[in-house]
């Protein structure tokens, strides 16, 4: 996989949605995101961990042949039900940032470094994640869809906020699609086809016509 195709949409996800968090007032810190029983604050205490998590695996090599790929990175998993210990400790953490600058800066530093290490990172040198082993390449391409859905979560209440670059959106549903392994019907927008497929709102009656059979298999809950 060529190295600007695997930074350019990596980049640009990743810029678009740090400079979103970069533009939230303080006071809408406190408004509900799209990820359900999250506080904005607590999604972006989320990314600094999800930052962290591209720098060690950047630098965890692999000592055998991939295992996953782009779409097999992601499992399908349960809708969550608030038990799981990680999904408990964010608020909590996020809530101890108190001054939202402060939390902010920290994604800024972070992130900044998550982003130089991607541009810097060979797409072809074999990463450990997850349990898995795939390429660089490969793993760089999966948190475009990760980017893209949580930059919809972030701007879920903030209706003046920045969206999601056009090009990174599509990336974003052809990676959905992959996974579904099925497309999402034309008529449903790049947005409306992320935010129903992965369950944060449910479809409409002309959405769920159009859906189909596709329907049944929805949400998909990546994991």
């Amino acid at each position: 996989m060529a190295r600007d195709v695997v930074t350019g949409d990596f980049s640009r996800s990743w810029s678009a949605l740090l400079a979103a968090v970069a533009a939230v007032p303080d006071e809408d810190f406190d408004q509900p995101s799209g990820c359900r029983g999250w506080l904005v604050r607590d999604l972006v205490c989320h990314l600094v961990i999800d930052a962290q998590d591209v720098l060690i695996t950047l630098v965890t090599p692999a000592g055998s042949g991939p295992t996953a790929d782009a779409t097999t990175y992601w499992d399908l998993a349960e809708p969550p039900t608030g038990d799981d210990p990680l999904d408990a400790l964010i608020p909590r953490l996020a809530a101890a940032y108190g001054d939202p600058a402060l939390l902010r800066f920290h994604l800024d530093d972070v992130g900044s470094a998550a982003g130089r290490a991607a541009e810097l990172a060979d797409p072809a040198a074999l990463v450990s994640t997850k349990g898995k082993v795939l390429t660089a390449g490969d793993y760089l391409a999966a948190y475009v869809l990760e980017w893209t859905l949580h930059h919809l979560d972030l701007i879920a209440r903030l209706p003046s906020a920045p969206r999601p670059p056009a090009r990174t959106l599509a990336a974003a549903r052809t990676a959905l699609e992959r996974i579904a392994d099925a497309p999402f019907p034309g008529e449903l927008s790049d947005t409306d086809a992320l935010l129903t497929g992965t369950g944060r709102r449910a479809p409409t009656a002309g959405e769920t016509a159009a859906l189909g059979g596709l329907t049944a298999r929805l949400p998909l809950i990546l994991g």
